[in-house]
């Protein structure tokens, strides 16, 4: 939803504007769709233009355009008058008296239906940031089960407004686009979508990361002539060749989009000259034995580049993208990528399961082939009803919204698609939960290999199972599918759950004889009334509560019979306000140098920082209940923590406390933070980057430089930071040194 102002209409603003919209909306969809009535779209304009007048965006713009630039961005997906018109009232429920009945009487059931499920997802008020955005997504989900157009308005919706992101506020402009990032791309390139996925992800990169976006933006324009003459020369080269083996075809080119050029500078260390794929050829023909004829002149014209050949037309994407992809050698030693795909490949790998929309008066929009591309939401939200913990569904749900597959075979030839580096327990799991569950070993390629095997492509799977055996909290460590992910933590819950009943029972049982209370006196009721007191749903839950030591023995034992105790006995750990679940009790942690830090209040709970991520001030942070150590506290960030978090009882929701007013002369507290930095090997590098450091009046703990090949080197310094405002200001001005390739911070010291 866009931020909207009531006022009176902005200067400058005339009917004509609306008028021209208007209009190649309609001629959009005469082109797209002829037989479609534009009647329904033409009272869902009228309608949004009375009950929006005067209403304002943050950049003064009149609120309607929105809904109208909402409704383009649909009609460009060439979708139905319905779902057109459900994107003209989309904002009408929430931003409007309007009602969904109202929507009813004057559109119909179907409209009505779709613009609940948008408004549904927005309206919804949740305590911290990862409730809501998870609450969102299940909605999402949820609705689009039932009519995926819900989420292909909640994409155009978030489309135009990464479009018109410059007029908030930049901590607002961040989290939008981080959210984008993170949740609405990742979930058109699931449903296929690639123009919209590629557009969002590309708005969003501008303002996540904008020194980032300026300098690779300049390194690819000082390249762009240069590449666009190669290209324009390899397209008359083949275009000439495609005439003379009388191969039908038309030919595109394009430059990589800048944030997966990004992408692949993070994740391989390269440079803007290194990127093999910054140039890329299209081909598209009219058949697939076409693309096959069309790949093998491609190689007979150029050399191919090994290891860079890959078939998606034989072997689709979980998406159902196909294409032949293939990297080769030009002119000059300059690499570019090829892809070759027929017009439906093309239109599906564009505009994915909107390319199929069918609508059909007497059943429902989806087709048999969108069925299976929306096979994975259905998993999902059968996965979302055993999760309770919001960071948990978004970290399985993003593990799933962007796979990197790999294909293995069943022994019997079966095509099982797994996430990169899977594991033969993640085969397994594919197959079925109990296979899983009893899985003791596995053969790949005929050879019996360790559980922890990365599977690669081609390779032959036979899992060996043994009755009786169960899942172990190790296999956590490696399995990369949400599915295995999920089977193992839901199993390990079930029994881990247990075990806390028995031991909470345990314990209340030796607390009450310390007392001499009887615990047969109370009645089933009375350990209700203190389950409800603490916001669990049964006294079982109270006991699990009290076997994982989230709330004490003597605690519970005090509120089943008051006055055991003095006053100063009561509470070991912090009291619990009757109504407030301790899910989100919080706890402050003060800033300081040493590791071991100390809860603020009565309870001087020890609360440390994990080593394995080093957290700072300012971060985003999570507290792990450990056994005998207090309160591990982890960045969000941090990989170990969705190994932590299967045991949801065991978190506790931490924050940094308040810096303490400083003395004159007192000297800031600060965290020591390891710096990766990429650079070239060059006279006077060291030099300049440590009066960087310097001039920000930061210390420097150490310092490592360390060649690497092709003449660059690998510089790690640990520094002095005060907090992530601090370290950030340290990494721009790092990053603008000359020669400075990449800089990361390494989480470990």
């Amino acid at each position: 939803m866009a931020t909207v102002q009531t006022a009176a209409p902005a200067a400058g603003q005339t009917p004509d504007l609306f008028a021209e919209k208007f209009g190649r909306l309609l001629s959009l969809v005469r082109a797209n769709r002829p037989s479609d009535d534009p009647a329904l779209i033409r009272q869902a304009w009228e309608f949004c233009l009375e009950h929006h007048k005067g209403q304002l965006r943050a950049s003064g713009e009149p609120y309607v355009l929105h809904p109208l630039e909402v409704a383009l961005v649909l009609a460009e997906m060439k979708l139905d008058s319905t779902a057109i018109a459900a994107g003209l009232l989309h904002d009408a429920v929430e931003d409007t008296p309007v009602t969904t009945e109202d929507i009813t009487r004057r559109f119909g059931e179907q409209v009505a239906h779709i613009v609940e499920g948008v408004t549904k997802i927005d309206k919804i008020q949740f305590a911290n940031r990862e409730d809501r955005q998870a609450e969102n997504v299940r909605k999402m989900l949820l609705a689009m089960v039932s009519d995926v157009r819900v989420v292909l308005i909640k994409l155009a919706d978030r489309l135009h407004n990464m479009r018109t992101l410059e007029h908030l506020r930049p901590e607002r402009q961040q989290a939008i686009a981080r959210e984008t990032l993170d949740i609405y791309a990742p979930l058109a390139h699931r449903l296929g979508m690639g123009k919209v996925r590629g557009e969002l992800e590309d708005l969003s990169f501008r303002y996540v990361d904008p020194f980032a976006w300026q300098q690779l933006r300049d390194a690819v324009e000082a390249r762009r002539v240069e590449g666009e003459q190669f290209l324009a020369g390899v397209e008359d080269l083949l275009q000439e060749r495609l005439r003379e083996n009388n191969i039908k075809a038309r030919v595109e080119w394009r430059i990589k989009r800048l944030y997966s050029i990004h992408q692949k500078q993070i994740k391989a260390r390269i440079s803007v000259d290194q990127v093999y794929d910054l140039l890329a050829l299209r081909v598209i023909t009219n058949s697939v034995q076409d693309c096959y004829a069309v790949f093998g002149l491609i190689h007979s014209i150029w050399r191919p580049v090994p290891g860079r050949i890959k078939d998606f037309i034989a072997m689709p994407r979980p998406n159902l993208y196909q294409s032949l992809h293939t990297t080769v050698m030009g002119e000059g030693g300059h690499q570019f990528e090829v892809q070759i795909r027929t017009e439906e490949m093309h239109r599906i790998a564009e505009e994915g399961i909107a390319a199929h929309w069918k609508y059909k008066a007497t059943g429902s929009p989806i087709s048999a082939r969108d069925e299976q591309r929306l096979a994975w939401v259905r998993q999902l939200v059968e996965w979302q009803r055993e999760m309770t913990d919001p960071n948990e569904f978004l970290s399985t749900l993003k593990i799933d919204l962007y796979p990197e597959e790999v294909y293995t075979f069943t022994p019997k030839g079966k095509v099982v698609v797994l996430p990169k580096d899977a594991s033969p327990l993640d085969f397994a799991y594919s197959i079925h939960t109990e296979v899983g569950n009893t899985c003791v070993g596995a053969k790949v390629n005929g050879r019996i290999m360790p559980l922890r095997t990365k599977l690669r492509n081609g390779d032959i799977v036979e899992v060996v199972t043994q009755n009786g055996h169960t899942p172990s909290r190790d296999w956590l460590t490696f399995v990369k599918s949400s599915r295995a992910r999920n089977k193992i933590k839901h199993w390990l819950n079930e029994h881990q759950r247990e075990r806390a009943i028995e031991l909470g029972r345990k314990l209340l049982e030796r607390e009450a004889r310390k007392y001499k209370v009887p615990l047969s006196k109370f009645e089933e009721s009375d350990f209700a009334r203190i389950a409800a007191e603490y916001s669990v749903a049964t006294p079982n839950d109270l006991l699990a509560a009290v076997g994982f030591g989230k709330y004490s023995a003597r605690q519970v034992l005090n509120r089943l019979a008051p006055g055991l105790m003095h006053p100063q006995q009561e509470a070991e750990t912090p009291a619990v306000t009757p109504g407030v679940s301790d899910a989100v009790r919080r706890v402050s942690i003060s800033s300081g140098s040493a590791d071991s830090l100390q809860v603020e209040g009565q309870n001087e709970l020890l609360v440390y920082r994990a080593r394995c991520c080093n957290p700072i001030r300012g971060e985003e942070i999570i507290g792990y209940v450990t056994r005998g150590k207090g309160v591990a506290v982890h960045a969000r960030s941090c990989p170990n923590v969705q190994n932590l978090l299967y045991e949801s009882d065991r978190r506790i929701s931490v924050e940094w406390a308040r810096p303490a007013e400083e003395t004159s002369g007192s000297r800031r507290l600060t965290y020591p933070v390891r710096l990766t930095i990429h650079c070239d090997d060059r006279t006077g590098m060291l030099k300049e980057m440590t009066a960087v450091i310097s001039d920000d009046n930061t210390n420097i703990r150490s310092v490592d430089s360390n060649p690497t090949e092709n003449g660059e080197a690998l510089v790690e310094f640990v520094v002095e930071a005060e907090d992530v405002r601090h370290l950030a200001r340290l990494v721009q001005g790092l990053r603008r040194v000359p020669g400075v390739r990449d800089v990361q911070r390494s989480q470990k010291l």
